[in-house]
């Protein structure tokens, strides 16, 4: 369980293809810190860390999580953004954030109002009844608050904080994003489904 609360900037060092899936390699300060065996969120996708030295962790990338997330789209030189599992007895100061894709985005809009920044995302059909105006959403694993959303096309207003210390800011327009919407919001809709079906 992750927060959507970036802890550091990691940079892909390397991206090799293997027989099913990838291998990468991240360049990251937290790298002194983590184990075979952790997890990490990537770009807020949970991958496990196969290895680990004092300068960056190799992590293997499943079939299924290249074709549900925008991880085809990594290279050498791409920044990604990295948070570490949630403490029990830490705060959570994003929302609940499960490290599980729903689905991936396009970037529409970047543009600068101020010291801040507009961005317009545009969702499939399949998420439009997950995300609501106020409610929570997780872009490339950072968690932020929909301002405002149409049948296809949510917006975000991002702080200059989150801006300068994310990989949001290296965004262009029609970049792949991963999209994760409020685990609260999916449970609520489950229920409804299978209340309708009895």
């Amino acid at each position: 369980m992750f927060t959507g609360i970036v802890e550091n900037v990691g940079e892909i060092g390397e991206v090799k293809p293997t027989p099913a899936g990838l291998r990468l390699r991240l360049t990251t300060s937290l790298a002194g810190e983590l184990t075979p065996g952790d997890s990490l969120a990537v770009n807020g996708v949970c991958l496990t860390v196969v290895s680990s030295d004092a300068d960056g962790v190799h992590m293997d990338v499943s079939p299924e999580t290249l074709r549900a997330t925008a991880f085809a789209s990594l290279k050498r030189g791409s920044l990604v953004n990295l948070e570490r599992p949630m403490r029990i007895d830490g705060r959570v100061g994003g929302h609940f954030v499960q490290g599980h894709v729903d689905a991936t985005g396009t970037v529409d809009e970047i543009r600068q109002d101020g010291d801040f920044w507009w961005l317009t995302i545009r969702f499939p059909p399949s998420l439009a009844s997950q995300i609501v105006r106020k409610g929570s959403i997780a872009v490339d694993g950072v968690s932020l608050t929909v301002a405002g959303v149409d049948d296809r096309r949510f917006d975000v207003q991002i702080v200059p904080y989150t801006w300068e210390h994310t990989s949001l800011r290296g965004l262009k327009v029609n970049d792949p994003v991963n999209l994760e919407s409020d685990m609260l919001g999916k449970y609520v809709l489950r229920a409804l489904d299978v209340a309708k079906a009895r």
